[in-house]
């Protein structure tokens, strides 16, 4: 059989970025399944073989910063390219779509009904009351066609795959009788693992003697990265010895570079880091910090970089609450604190005063990914689901 993604986001291993695409069309490359993707690229057009995946790849263009009218062209294009190229190969037995955008879910429907075959739909974001909460949807229309538009693809999916808890709720919420399966982000054990830092990075990020605060990810609005600074700021204020690393890129680059340059010694920015710059800022960090802005909807997202933070074994902490702070807080992974630099500074000097704490977050931190999240056991599950749904349509 052979298998298409959908996936407009797609990265490699060796771009950077989020991967968890490459890790599920890996996982059925290397069970026998035959496997295809088609993205978009921002500069490149055609096919290519990655590590036996063939990549259909569609100029499209797609950047964080785009403005809500940008976002929605490259959807919308991506949507319908999707459907033309999916023409151009055979032979295919199911699609896997996956979100964000929810207009994936379009192209998935229509090929479905073009080939007579079935889709499973991918839920990392619930869309579109993430954008409707965060203010960025306001016509009434548009929320009305969105909506339905999310549940007539839950409906016909054949099933649903949830990255969270949360995000399953949310797809019953709208479509009690999907047919859900939760597979959260996965934990790469094998590239990230907990080591002794090295003196070489230590110095290269000049960081040495401190306790390291690292972000590592999307530089986005949703992300509420000036909590980081004010935590930094906190931190300073309070003379504790504590270095904060700002790594990535996004549509609040700019005004974060800026707020840094103005005063905030204790931070450093980074650029956006292929993996093997991610780990080498794992290495020199202690403690990961996960963040976003306190909408409620955006408490049941599934963030990658959580998951590789586990896997280095670091300490995590979050400035925002659902099932993510729930975990933390019930394996001692570290702390969570409700965006108050007071709040942050006085948990984080708990920890300061103790370095068994520390120690001990970290190794429940790298126990957590091996057992629960780690790329083999999800791996498996993933599979398992593409041979079962085939297996019931043949």
């Amino acid at each position: 059989m052979k298998v298409l993604i959908l996936h407009q986001h797609f990265n490699t291993p060796y771009e950077g970025g989020a991967i968890r695409s490459y890790y599920l069309a890996k996982a059925l490359v290397d069970s026998g399944i035959e496997t295809v993707v088609i993205t978009g690229s921002n500069d490149k057009s055609g096919i290519e073989d990655v590590d036996g995946i063939e990549v259909h790849y569609l100029k499209i263009s797609y950047n964080n910063s785009f403005g809500f009218l940008d976002r929605s062209f490259s959807f919308l294009r991506f949507m319908n390219g999707a459907i033309r190229e999916s023409r151009k190969i055979d032979n295919i037995g199911l699609v896997y779509a996956i979100s964000v955008p929810l207009t994936v879910g379009g192209a998935a429907m229509r090929i479905k009904k073009q080939r007579n075959i079935p889709f499973i739909f991918e839920v990392g974001d619930l869309w579109p009351e993430a954008p409707i909460e965060m203010g960025f949807i306001k016509n009434p229309l548009l929320k009305t066609y969105l909506r339905n538009l999310e549940k007539r693809i839950y409906m016909r999916a054949e099933s649903v795959v949830a990255l969270s808890p949360s995000i399953e709720a949310g797809v019953l919420k709208v479509h009690p009788q999907a047919n859900v399966h939760q597979i959260p982000n996965m934990a790469d054990t094998d590239f990230y693992r907990p080591e002794e830092k090295d003196p070489v990075l230590e110095k290269k990020f000049r960081v040495e003697g401190k306790f390291v605060i690292s972000y590592i990810g999307a530089l986005g609005f949703a992300n509420g990265l000036h909590d980081f600074l004010d935590a930094a700021q906190a931190a300073d204020n309070a003379k504790l010895p504590v270095h904060f690393i700002l790594c990535g890129a996004g549509a609040t680059e700019t005004a974060l570079v800026r707020r840094i340059s103005n005063g905030l010694t204790n931070v450093s920015f980074k650029g956006f880091q292929n993996r093997e710059g991610v780990r080498e800022l794992m290495n020199v960090t202690d403690a990961a910090f996960i963040s976003y802005l306190p909408f409620p909807i955006l408490q049941t997202g599934s963030p990658n970089k959580y998951f590789d933070a586990l896997a280095a074994g670091k300490m995590i902490i979050t400035n925002f609450g659902g099932w993510i702070r729930q975990e933390i807080n019930e394996n001692f992974l570290g702390f969570s604190f409700d965006n108050n630099p007071g709040e942050f500074v006085s948990k984080l000097s708990e920890f300061l005063n103790s370095r068994a704490r520390i120690k001990l977050a970290q190794q429940r931190a790298r126990q957590l990914a091996e057992e629960k999240y780690s790329r083999k056991i999800l791996a498996e599950k993933f599979c398992g689901i593409i041979r079962e749904t085939v297996g019931r349509k043949n």
